[in-house]
């Protein structure tokens, strides 16, 4: 241990003069902390690593003449940051220089903070925008450089940034955490109480499972992983503190955060009481010597030491070595105040037995203990005991399959009163042993049997017990138990229940179902289950469960909903009624108790975006520099700042069309931005605002209610993914139930425009690529082009087929079998497949006549697979999808109906006009077959003179094969095709009045497939343009194999691009006409979220009735 300093030296000068020290604040990593005083105008450093613990010596002073400042931060090297009157001032403790930034817009700053990085991150806003910047501290000629801007939208206030690069903002009543890093955004809390994020009392602190959330005298915990609030704390009220940090066993996880939101809190002093006085005993030194009640006042927390500030020094006490026996502090604790809140005692006890802590894997150390003990003494029991203090825990076997847990308390020597007992019986044929038990706390053990790993709870409340955690195994033999501890239990989390957990134990089912958080953590592979076991009321439970806790906080158990959406694709497969149900219930949602309708622009409909709506102005930096750059030109020098702005008008007036669309295009993309302009050149901006005053019309905000739909696993293999990608739930459910509405509508149109219709760009310039250097090699004549150019585009054919023709492989091996029942499949890959096999060919012969057939059909499927491309326009793409529909629809009817009819017609004329009698084509016959050939052939009569004919002399043309085209079947089937275009030449060479037969089967044909098949397809067409939906049925499809194949898998895990939550703006005249409609069709389903729907049938003026 390092030297410990207890005694303070009066023979050197206190710190900051011994004026009172106003602010401590500690560096990101916790090496390093300053302190300030508003008194003496200084700053001192503090090196925290110098001693392990004791009294700290200062290393570096600092006076500054300004007296109001604001805020004070510092990083692990050093650096100091603080602000006043809206300036920042930086510099550097080890040499004291000043340090600038380079993206510095004015005195703006309202916040500034470190990151673990020790990068600075600045918060600046007026009336005009909000932005966060981030700058590193790589010193450069004393500056520091801009590495990332975002924009705030002017409806949200900052609360605080925190090291983690997580910024917490205040809108609505709601609280929302965003994340600089990934950029996903999360609602942390929200209530329809009244609040205002400047009062001092709202404070936040979080860890990397916990985000605490002190709101006047309530704190309220959010689970990180759950994405829900778990518990709710009143800061008056001991009991809850001490039940949350003490009986869930999170006192390591929870303290640190705890602490400094518990400012005169009896539990808060009580627990520095006890630090303190364990600290000066470990010293030998008596607590007399101090004074109690100032040290409580000035303390500083961390997440492993407190800073104590006594007598003008700062003392340094360790929190961990203290945290194992804090439990008789809070025991005392209650007991002094169990009098004054025993009206509290049931419903918190209540509440936090039922907190499934083990979903947040506190006692992981002990599993991987027991683990190892059981592996290295591999003993099968029958039955176990294990005695605790007053509680003795016992475990048997009985009837083989199945275990009896006994709770007994002490009452005197060799006595035990029994407290409860559960029976847990398996659907298994095995015999089950015990392997081992260990104990979490008083009220948790964790039992390993040959079947599986077992988490059990004591509720001391209701004396029962509860089955907390259930993995199933098959562990008979050692080597089976240490497989699955090395590949399974290992980690530092437990892993999530499996199916057969679920099918062998309806306990287990029942406990989880009927907990909050357990159906939460759990929720997803329960359902599943009962979905694939066909177990209806358990699937029916569960949704309605699902359901109830939505309605019943809208804003914080959003996440219930993805315990359905995350189970669509079982669920459209096995009970599709349930995707239609969901559907039609949970439409046009909002994630508040009520509706807004704000006035915007027209073209917001169906505008989808994440809340919040924080822009990454990244791109920007430079076109931020150079506008920062012509303001302080202009007043530098003002002559050269005209020069330079009349040059660049006249370059704008020159190439004015280029310098819109090249502006649009950067705007568009965010490399420019109008939230800080100066000079000619941001003409732009000023002539877009004065031409986009367009009227405003009244939007409503909807939240899309597909939540965690389009989420891809977090855990992949990145090469496994570019072979068989883990599918989302949107890629594999595809349904019309899902797309018929404008929630789909917007999903569709978010996906869309986020990235599908660049990646659909993409894709046609690659094609188009292939389609122009194989056109260019067919159609360009040899003397325009010689034999090397002809050799590249052929080269170039094949290696862009070959990239075209590798996603349609990759999709092949993903499903085969839905990609063989798919005909445009086949035909995509004959498109590739052609081209790539033509060149080849064209490259190792000269023979034109063998490879023109090839280059005919490869030229014409190439063009033809031009047409799907044009579905970039979306009014194109609407018929477009109607037609690939219809074909899709009558596939089945062409392959059998139709076919039948031209076989059965193609049959009926080779029986009625296929020749009698053998004949060759290179020898006149004359026979009575009406059918032959040369009895076929056009014959010309010879005139001697104008009026005479010569009877002897004629003209007779040679046939061919064509002569009659029903000397075969294929022949004849092939004529009676060409017969649906119109075309009758095969039979003109017969008679109509000399053959009967012949007419009626053409009045039939004509009647069959002319008359009745055009008018089905007329019937298919107008019910496919009423069919909407089926648009974005295939716009869903397509922007599935989008994701899969033409994505990385990195990339489909963008939190910016797969959002959990989606919000969208629809039109308030349109979501009226769909309501309406809704309403007309008996659709309109007002027995879930009664209360909501009532409200936006208010705001949208509809009668119900």
């Amino acid at each position: 241990m390092s030297e410990i300093f207890v005694k303070i030296d009066d023979k050197f000068s206190k710190p900051h003069n011994g004026k009172l020290i106003t602010k401590i604040e500690v560096s990101p990593n916790e090496k390093y902390f300053v302190t300030y005083s508003e008194e003496d105008h200084s700053i001192v450093g503090w090196n925290i690593d110098d001693i392990n613990e004791g009294q700290l010596k200062s290393d570096c002073h600092i006076r500054i003449p300004n007296e109001n400042i604001r805020q004070i931060y510092i990083s692990d090297d050093k650096k100091l940051a603080y602000i006043e009157f809206g300036h920042l001032e930086i510099y550097d403790m080890m040499n004291n220089h000043k340090i600038k930034i380079d993206c510095d817009i004015g005195e703006y700053y309202s916040y500034c903070t470190f990151n673990l990085k020790s990068e600075l991150i600045l918060y600046s806003g007026n009336d005009d925008y909000n932005l966060v910047l981030v700058y590193s501290t790589q010193t450069k000629n004393n500056e520091w450089k801009c590495k990332r801007i975002h924009k705030i939208p002017k409806d949200f206030d900052l609360i605080s940034i925190s090291k983690y690069d997580k910024i917490y903002l205040f809108s609505n009543n709601s609280i929302f955490e965003w994340n600089l890093i990934n950029e996903k955004g999360i609602k942390i809390f929200g209530t329809d109480e009244e609040m205002k994020y400047y009062t001092p009392d709202l404070r936040i602190s979080s860890n990397e499972k916990f985000i605490c959330t002190r709101i006047k005298d309530k704190i309220f915990i959010y689970s990180v992983e759950l994405e829900i609030p778990i518990v709710s704390l009143n800061i008056n009220n001991d009991i809850q503190l001490y039940d949350i940090i003490y009986r869930t066993g999170l006192i390591h996880l929870l303290l640190p955060l705890l602490l400094p939101l518990l400012s005169n809190s009896k539990i808060r002093n009580s627990i520095m009481e006890h630090c303190w006085k364990e600290f000066l005993n470990r010293l030998n030194k008596s607590d007399q010597e101090f004074q109690i009640e100032n040290l409580l006042k000035n303390i500083q927390f961390t997440t492993k030491y407190a800073l104590i500030i006594l007598d003008g020094y700062i003392w340094k006490i360790k929190l961990e070595e203290n945290a194992s026996n804090m439990n008789f502090i809070f025991e005392n604790s209650v007991e002094e105040d169990s009098n004054e809140y025993w009206y509290f005692d049931n419903e918190t006890y209540e509440t936090y037995e039922n907190l499934n802590i083990h979903l947040f894997n506190p006692y992981m150390d002990n599993i991987h203990a027991l683990f190892q003990k059981v592996i290295s003494n591999f003993i099968m029991k029958r039955e176990l005991t294990l005695i605790q203090g007053l509680i003795k825990w016992e475990i048997n076997n009985i009837n083989d399959s199945g275990i009896e847990l006994q709770i007994f308390s002490y009452v005197d020597f060799n006595k035990w009163d029994l407290i409860c007992k559960r029976v847990e019986n398996f659907s298994i044929f095995v015999n089950i042993f015990l392997l081992g038990i260990e104990l979490f706390d008083n009220d948790d053990i964790v039992l390993i049997t040959t079947i599986g790993l077992f988490i059990y709870h004591l509720n001391k409340n209701n004396k029962s017990i509860t089955l907390r955690y259930f993995y199933h195994m098959k562990s008979y033999y050692m080597r089976d138990l240490l497989h699955y501890y090395r590949k399974i239990f290992s980690k530092s989390i437990l892993p999530l229940s499996n199916c057969s957990s679920f099918e062998i134990s309806d306990g287990w089912v029942l406990d989880v179902k009927n907990n909050k958080e357990s159906l939460l953590k759990y929720g997803v592979e329960l359902l599943s289950f009962a979905i694939e076991d066909q177990r209806l009321k358990l699937i029916d439970d569960i949704y309605k469960k699902c359901i109830n806790y939505f309605e019943q906080d809208l804003r914080n158990n959003r996440m219930f909903l993805s315990i359905i959406t995350s189970t669509m694709p079982l669920l459209n497969e096995y009970f599709p009624d349930y995707v239609s149900r969901y559907s039609l219930e949970i439409i046009m949602i909002t994630d508040y108790h009520f509706y807004d309708i704000k006035y915007q622009h027209s073209k917001l409909h169906l505008d989808s975006f994440q809340y919040p709506q924080i822009l990454n102005l990244t791109n920007s930096i430079l076109w931020l520099k150079y506008n920062m750059w012509i303001g302080k030109l202009s007043e530098t020098h003002l002559i050269l700042f005209i020069v330079i702005q009349l040059l660049s008008l006249f370059i704008i007036l020159i190439f004015l069309p280029i310098y819109f669309v090249m502006f649009y295009i950067l705007s568009k993309y965010l490399y420019i931005n109008d939230f800080y302009t100066n000079g000619a050149l941001s003409l732009y901006f000023e002539i877009i605002k004065l031409f986009s005053k367009r009227k405003t019309t009244p939007v409503i905000t909807f939240m899309i209610p597909y939540i965690n739909f389009v989420n891809y696993p977090k855990d992949y293999n990145w090469f496994w993914e570019l072979i068989s990608p883990q599918p989302s739930p949107f890629v594999e459910t595809i349904s019309n139930d899902i797309y018929k509405s404008l929630d789909g509508e917007a999903l569709i149109n978010f996906k869309w425009n986020m990235y599908g219709k660049i990646y659909h760009s993409i894709i046609w310039i690659l094609f188009m690529a292939l389609l122009g250097c194989f056109n260019a090699a067919a159609k360009i004549p040899k003397q325009y082009i010689g034999d090397d150019v002809l050799n590249h585009l052929l080269i170039a054919s094949i290696i862009l087929g070959f990239i075209h023709l590798s996603f349609e492989v990759r999709q092949l091996i993903y499903k085969p079998e839905r990609w063989m029942k798919d005909i445009g499949n086949w035909f995509d890959a004959c498109v590739y497949i052609f081209p790539i096999y033509t060149s080849i060919m064209w490259l190792q012969t000269n023979d034109n006549d063998q490879i023109i057939p090839f280059i005919t059909f490869s030229c014409l499927f190439l063009n033809l697979k031009l047409i799907s491309f044009f579905r970039i326009f979306e009014i194109y793409d609407e018929y477009y999808t109607i037609v690939i529909r219809i074909a899709k629809r009558v596939m089945f009817f062409f392959l059998c109906f139709i076919i039948v009819i031209l076989t059965s017609f193609a049959y009926a004329f080779y029986i009625l006009l296929s020749p009698k009698m053998d004949y060759p084509l290179n020898e006149r016959i004359v026979n009575d077959d009406p059918n032959n050939p040369w009895n076929l052939a056009s014959t010309y009569q010879v005139f001697e003179n104008v009026t005479s004919l010569y009877s002897n002399l004629f003209i007779l043309q040679t046939p061919d094969e064509n002569t009659n085209m029903f000397t075969t079947f294929l022949t004849s089937l092939f004529a009676t095709c060409l017969l649906l275009t119109g075309d009758t030449s095969s039979l003109s060479n017969w008679p109509y009045e000399k053959n009967p037969s012949l007419m009626i089967l053409m009045i039939l044909f004509t009647f069959i497939m002319t008359i009745y098949i055009l008018n089905v397809f007329i019937t298919l067409f107008g019910e496919a343009i009423k069919d909407g939906d089926s648009y974005l049925l295939r716009k869903a499809e397509h922007l599935a194999k989008i994701e899969l194949f033409y994505l990385l898998p990195n990339q489909r895990r963008w939190k910016s691009w797969f959002p959990e939550i989606i919000h969208y703006y629809a039109s308030v005249d349109k979501a009226r006409k769909e309501i309406k409609q809704m309403i007309e069709k008996k659709e309109w389903n007002t027995n879930v979220l009664p209360e909501l729907k009532r409200d936006l049938l208010n705001k949208l003026h509809i009668d119900e009735n």
